[in-house]
């Protein structure tokens, strides 16, 4: 799917309500699928914290099958394909479910991480501003919003959206440290070096180079990764 088709697939899923699946009660289950469904489901995400995901994936693909208008379902299908690395697959789960529901903050905080690690940051930025619309203390869409900014160049608004996610969730290391990469590639190096001690003293273990491969699973992307490192070999001075 193109990033440039993503805006009008977004804006017609928020408008066209009358349109929508949930709307229409020829798409609605019987009790026992639903029951069988959410039976799949549960299974579903059984396989999913075991990190078995062609499992998962094919065990949801069965739970939708039986409850289509489910938006529970096809948010767990989507995200779980993101997991297993299908992007794309994971796009057009998610993007049924907002049709299913344009006001559903799960579906477009896990459609935005998405997008975000495809690359199509346009659409990701798109996507958590309506999440932050829906919810105003979604640290979710505010942390993920800098990471886009950030790799569109933007670090003044990646600035402005780390400190929000900070700020909604002071516990959470990440945003702090995509608070530190934003000043970094602004040229305020001291910044950087102050919001990445906030993000050591919530969580020593950012200390060491060989952790940091871990915010791969946090949204960042490699070049993020590699400026945090510039980041902690400068901290070490």
């Amino acid at each position: 799917m193109r990033v440039r088709l993503v805006p009008t697939i977004v804006i017609t899923a928020l408008l066209s309500t009358s349109t929508l699946l949930g709307s229409n009660p020829a798409f609605a289950a019987d009790k026992t699928s639903q029951y069988q469904a959410s039976q799949y489901r549960e299974l579903g995400l059984s396989y999913q914290r075991q990190e078995r995901y062609p499992e998962a994936i094919a065990t949801m693909k069965k739970s939708v099958e039986l409850d289509p208008t489910n938006i529970n379902g096809r948010v767990n299908l989507g995200w779980t394909q993101h997991l297993a690395g299908q992007e794309d697959a994971a796009a057009e789960s998610l993007l049924q479910a907002v049709s299913l529901n344009p006001f559903s903050v799960p579906t477009f905080n896990a459609l935005g991480i998405v997008y975000l690690v495809r690359g199509d940051l346009r659409a990701a930025v798109i996507v958590h501003t309506w999440a932050a619309i829906l919810k105003s203390d979604n640290e979710i869409a505010y942390y993920n919003m800098s990471l886009a900014y950030h790799r569109l160049r933007m670090y003044d608004w990646a600035i402005t959206t780390a400190n929000k996610a900070a700020t909604l969730e002071p516990s959470n290391p990440h945003p702090l440290v995509a608070l530190a990469i934003a000043h970094w590639d602004s040229d305020d190096r001291m910044r950087a070096q102050l919001a990445y001690r906030r993000a050591l003293d919530l969580d020593s273990r950012y200390s060491d180079r060989g952790f940091l491969t871990h915010l791969k699973k946090a949204g960042f992307s490699p070049d993020q990764i590699q400026t945090t490192e510039r980041i902690l070999s400068a901290s070490r001075k």
